[in-house]
């Protein structure tokens, strides 16, 4: 098992090894549309299948650890990556080059709106994009499953984690339930183990979102608007749909900074870019207070982040050591992957509703699971012929 983990050698801190996570993240930063699930999935293929810095078991682990701490997944998994290829700078490297595209396009999405008073279309590239997203993930859904699903009993908590995902289960219920059953089904095999039809029950209690409130409507001020997405980047667990949530009840609701048509645009803005969907947060930022607005915004939806990482980070190999928090892990894990089923779900049934969009998923699938192809060349190419199907 331990072989099977990624390795922390020499390597990890060569010279280069800055210069190589600046530019991969980079570039992420640039094509990675789709979201967190397909953000996550390009990783995957990266820095487990093409580079080789980490084992599908190690990712597989941090990708559980971010889902067990606030804040957008992808990006926390950037800096997860750059913290083990090269230490504190590389988790501060992999973060910045993984955010700061995303935060210059919306930045000039923004300006456009505001001199412009619209939205610059792209129905055509998101025609285009989306269905490969969908095989993107699949892809990594089908590599990181043969990781995480070794064995009878977690298939068997991965079916379970599945139902109750497409029952509407809280999300951190499916992750800290898997995590807890594993957990408790290893204590009872360790302490009993000739009695092979232990099984483990948890009883585990319903989780909700913490909810930002904020006491009446407020004047508005750069130091509000910092402290409103720093709070919603400590508490906020799920996808950046989420976030969209916390700023109608606050902005628009109750503190009247936004208009619900300000919030639909938004929405939109975080479609049509690459990157983080947090990014939203520098939309947002920009139109109450322009580049100082957009930037005390930025800073405070992502800082929780690589402070969150940071301590996970150095806690998540010490909870590999014992059997019991390693089960723990191994659940965390499949209740994850289970959460990526729901979205790949959701997301196929948004992008696939004619035949070229079923034909470009299909053959772009075909293309990454037979070819090993890399997938930004094949989003670029999906990308191209939505251009020329919607002209």
């Amino acid at each position: 098992m331990e072989q099977a983990r990624g390795n922390l050698d020499a390597s990890t801190h060569s010279p280069d090894a800055i210069g190589e996570l600046a530019r991969l993240f980079l570039r992420l930063g640039i094509v990675a549309f789709g979201g967190p699930a397909a953000h996550i999935a390009m990783m995957e293929d990266e820095v487990v299948r093409r580079r080789q810095w980490l084992s599908h078991a190690d990712f597989l682990d941090m990708l559980g650890a971010t889902n067990l701490i606030p804040g957008p997944n992808s990006t926390e998994m950037a800096i997860h990556i750059g913290y083990r290829r090269a230490g504190w700078k590389g988790l501060v490297v992999a973060g910045l080059c993984f955010i700061v595209p995303a935060v210059l396009i919306t930045l000039a999405v923004a300006w456009a709106y505001v001199k412009f008073g619209a939205m610059p279309q792209a129905q055509a590239l998101l025609y285009g994009i989306k269905p490969v997203i969908i095989a993107v993930v699949i892809q990594a859904l089908w590599r990181l499953g043969r990781t995480a699903l070794r064995d009878r009993g977690l298939i068997a908590l991965g079916v379970l984690a599945v139902i109750a995902s497409f029952l509407g289960v809280d999300e951190l219920v499916v992750l800290f339930g898997a995590g807890i059953i594993m957990a408790a089904y290893r204590w009872m095999r360790l302490r009993f183990p000739h009695d092979a039809s232990i099984g483990a029950v948890a009883i585990v209690p319903k989780l909700t979102l913490l909810k930002a409130v904020v006491a009446g409507a407020a004047p508005f001020s750069l130091m509000a608007l910092f402290l409103f997405f720093l709070k919603v980047g400590a508490v906020l667990f799920g996808s950046g749909y989420v976030l969209l949530a916390f700023i109608q009840a606050d902005l628009v609701d109750r503190l009247h900074w936004l208009t619900k048509a300000q919030l639909l645009d938004a929405v939109a803005v975080g479609q049509i870019t690459p990157g983080p969907v947090f990014s939203t947060a520098t939309f947002v930022g920009y139109l109450l207070g322009g580049v100082p607005g957009a930037t005390v915004s930025t800073i405070g939806i992502f800082l929780p982040s690589f402070i969150f990482v940071a301590l996970s980070g150095i806690a998540l190999p010490y909870l590999r050591r014992s059997p019991i928090t390693a089960a723990f892990l191994d659940g965390v894990n499949v209740g994850a992957l289970a959460l990526m089923v729901l979205v790949t779900w959701q997301l196929g049934v948004a992008a696939m509703f004619d035949f070229t969009t079923i034909a470009l998923a299909v053959v772009s699938a075909f293309l990454l699971l037979r070819f090993q192809l890399n997938s930004a060349w094949v989003i670029v190419m999906g990308g191209i012929v939505g251009i020329l199907a919607l002209g």
